[in-house]
């Protein structure tokens, strides 16, 4: 996440460790999904258009700047798997906890 990201800033006056954990677990899911991605030399828009969402959104994503729902997280990992068994190279999903 940038420095002066309002998140970040917040975090900083207040100190709340639960805020902070959910804030580091959003940003390992999309951590973990774009390194899946790559893995499998598949692209933000392979995954937007997997999901029917708008690839911006994706990029949004991507760069930790979204909390997570548990739908949105395994609607991600159904998508990977499906990325993962559409390329050559053997799968490397593996589930999100």
């Amino acid at each position: 996440m940038e420095e002066n990201d309002f998140v970040s800033i917040w975090l900083e006056e207040t100190g709340n460790p639960a805020i902070e954990k959910l804030a580091q677990l959003n940003l390992d899911v999309a951590h973990k999904t774009t390194a899946i991605l790559t893995a499998n030399g598949s692209t933000e828009n392979d995954l937007a258009s997997i999901l029917d969402i708008n690839p911006d959104e994706i990029k949004r994503w991507l760069m930790g700047r979204h909390v997570f729902s548990i739908k949105t997280i395994n609607e991600i990992n159904t998508a990977l798997t499906e990325i993962a068994m559409n390329t050559k190279k053997p799968a490397t999903v593996q589930p999100m906890h």
